[in-house]
């Protein structure tokens, strides 16, 4: 069953009271050779739909406090290891938080999620077409080594991800610029070619981090190499001190040039952040409650039920929290490897699907607490349901005609998986017959041995590759549900690194994936879905190659109005869920949090986050004083 619309997602969105762009009527012309001109938009900022929550003059963000005290520190957990601390490169483990010192020229809010805005610039300059962006910069802007940021940096750093960024990503964007002019060290211009689509030319050019040339050339550091610091750049808080594989921690820069504008107001406020790193979950839990870190984001519901019930909890030190979040949910899958001979067959990938018992999981191991994300954009009214629309079916029929979908798609309800009964582990019969035809029908008949084969006597094996301990208890009874049908899979438990690697090469046959989309579609569409990112990538896990995606994705890209959003979307939701590429497992409506009663936050949480205590949260002193003196941590 589909979940309601999140009453805080896109809705939201095109309700909110909006302010006016600055028009200023110019002719320029917008490029050689042109004798052409247009006018001219100078503006604070930029949506690709209707106009900006914030004026120019906004004092401070909706949902912070400007008043909120600076100092003390918050600290954290996560899992694994790290031996660097560049996300960017495909070798080595990145440190968690490794790009927290990273801006771009334009930044977004949690409470407009069309919305970019000048953080880095003063003001954008472009025409209605967006053929050429223009960014005046900010004057007084410095790198965390003291050195000012210039046009020149700017250029340097997007020519340096196109160069040197993720293949999925340079693959994605390749030939959208046509050249970048610095026509003064704070002025810099993006002129565009025919094949950027309208609606990324904006995030393209400034939504990047920008970081010093200087630092690059002296250091000789690459994007695709891994680093032993951070990059250098801009931002409010710098790499203090680490050591692998057990702690990270950054600080507030003294110097940060941000400080006091009217963006940053109530931001920013803790002079430290500490990351404590643990092998696992369990440990992490144990280490929260004797006080080793302070603020928890909670993501085990047999935890969450039945865990908090320690010292620090009955005597009133750590507060808990539920706090519903707006955002896109998070569709957290097991994917299968789609180069892999035995999985490029529909059937059998829906047999496969079919012997996860989540109603059973969900009753059993996670007190009811998730939901099963049914759609890509669950939690919103981007999630495809019932048939499609008349508009849907404009953009699905072309792909029906020419061969690319079954005609179903025109007229059956989007695809749900199929619902068991909580009340035993395994699938009900009907199902277990269901899939059990499935296999016969694709030729991997069951033997004497109760294992399935197909005429080359290959034994259909499942290796799930997994790090995480804590889904042992989803998996193994997962297992034994396969087993019954015929499969022999198994569970191989690797550490950080190899899982990271194995993904990468596709050693595995099936494996975890987060699947976090965006209210506004954006070219990352590719780098999740597309062919041409399929051999290389961090986000096609499943190694995806269908034409029919591949024609879907630009419709959703291009969209020039929200209602073609949602029709685009719609259409590819449809089409992604009839492939089952993956197996839906959960996700969670509501951010659980807890945390050492010296934390606090303003009572109007925007409605697009999961948390933001590392953003907008402040110290308590006093309150810290008092826990600390009650031997609380």
């Amino acid at each position: 069953m589909l979940a309601s619309p999140a009453p805080r997602s896109v809705a939201f969105a095109r309700g909110a009271i909006r302010h006016g762009l600055t028009v200023i009527a110019a002719t320029l012309a917008i490029g050689a050779g042109q004798a052409s001109a247009q006018d001219v938009t100078i503006a604070h900022g930029y949506s690709n739909f209707g106009e900006l929550k914030y004026p120019a003059d906004f004092e401070h963000l909706d949902y912070v406090n400007p008043d909120a005290p600076k100092g003390g520190e918050i600290s954290i957990w996560w899992r694994g290891n790290f031996d660097s601390f560049n996300s960017y490169a495909r070798e080595g483990v990145a440190a968690y938080l490794n790009t927290i010192g990273g801006e771009g020229m334009l930044a977004s809010t949690l409470d407009d999620p069309y919305g970019m805005y000048c953080f880095i610039c003063t003001t954008i300059e472009y025409p209605e077409d967006l053929s050429f962006i223009t960014y005046n910069l900010r004057e007084d802007v410095t790198f965390a080594n003291g050195t000012p940021m210039t046009a020149e940096d700017v250029e340097f750093t997007f020519n340096l991800f196109l160069e040197q960024a993720l293949p999925e990503y340079r693959a994605a964007r390749q030939g959208f610029v046509d050249r970048v002019e610095v026509e003064s060290p704070y002025r810099i211009t993006f002129y565009f070619t025919d094949r950027a689509p309208k609606n990324e030319r904006m995030s393209f050019s400034g939504g990047l981090p920008i970081f010093s040339k200087a630092w690059f050339k002296e250091t000789g550091a690459r994007l695709d190499e891994s680093t032993q610091e951070p990059f250098m750049a801009t931002g409010p808080y710098v790499l203090d001190s680490f050591d692998f594989n057990r702690r990270i921690v950054y600080t507030r820069n003294p110097d940060y040039w941000g400080e006091d504008i009217p963006f940053n107001r109530g931001r920013n406020n803790f002079d430290s952040i500490r990351v404590e790193y643990f092998a696992d979950s369990d440990a992490a839990f144990e280490g929260f409650k004797a006080g080793n870190y302070t603020f928890r984001t909670e993501t085990s519901s047999q935890d969450w039920a039945t865990g908090y019930d320690f010292r620090a909890v009955d005597n009133g030190w750590v507060v808990r929290e539920e706090i519903p979040d707006g955002a896109v949910g998070t569709r957290l899958a097991w994917v299968f490897n789609l180069d892999k001979p035995e999985w490029q067959d529909q059937r059998v990938r829906q047999a496969i699907k079919m012997m996860l018992n989540f109603e059973w999981s969900n009753q059993t191991l996670f007190s009811g607490l998730f939901n099963r994300p049914v759609s890509f954009w669950p939690n919103t009214d981007l999630a495809a349901s019932g048939p499609p629309s008349n508009a849907e079916v404009e953009l699905l029929r072309p792909l029906v005609e020419d061969g690319l979908l079954d005609a179903s798609i025109l007229t059956d309800d989007a695809y749900v998986p199929a619902e068991n009964s909580a009340a035993s582990n395994m699938p009900a019969r009907r199902v277990l017959r269901q899939a059990s035809a499935l296999l016969d029908e694709a030729g991997w008949e069951i033997g004497d041995d109760g294992v399935r084969r197909n005429a080359d006597g290959q034994v259909l094996d499942l290796l799930i590759l997994q790090f995480n301990p804590q889904f042992d208890r989803v998996i193994n009874p997962y297992i034994e549900n396969l087993k019954v049908l015929g499969v022999r899979a198994r569970l191989e438990r690797v550490d950080t690194s190899q899982y990271v690697e194995r993904r990468r090469k596709g050693d595995f046959d099936m494996t975890s994936q987060a699947f976090a989309m965006r209210f506004e579609p954006s070219l990352g569409l590719e780098q999740w879905f597309a062919s041409k990112t399929a051999d290389d990538s961090s986000r096609n896990l499943m190694r995806l190659r269908n034409p029919a995606v591949d024609r879907l994705i630009p419709f959703a890209v291009q969209a020039e109005t929200l209602d073609e959003v949602t029709t685009s979307i719609h259409a590819l939701d449809r089409v992604l869920r009839s492939i089952e590429f993956d197996i839906p497992l959960w996700y969670n409506p509501n951010t659980w949090v807890a945390y050492y009663d010296f934390y606090r936050r303003p009572d109007n949480l925007p409605p697009l986050l999961l948390t933001g205590e590392l953003d907008f949260w402040w110290y308590d002193a006093e309150a810290a004083d008092a826990l600390r003196a009650a031997g609380a941590f």
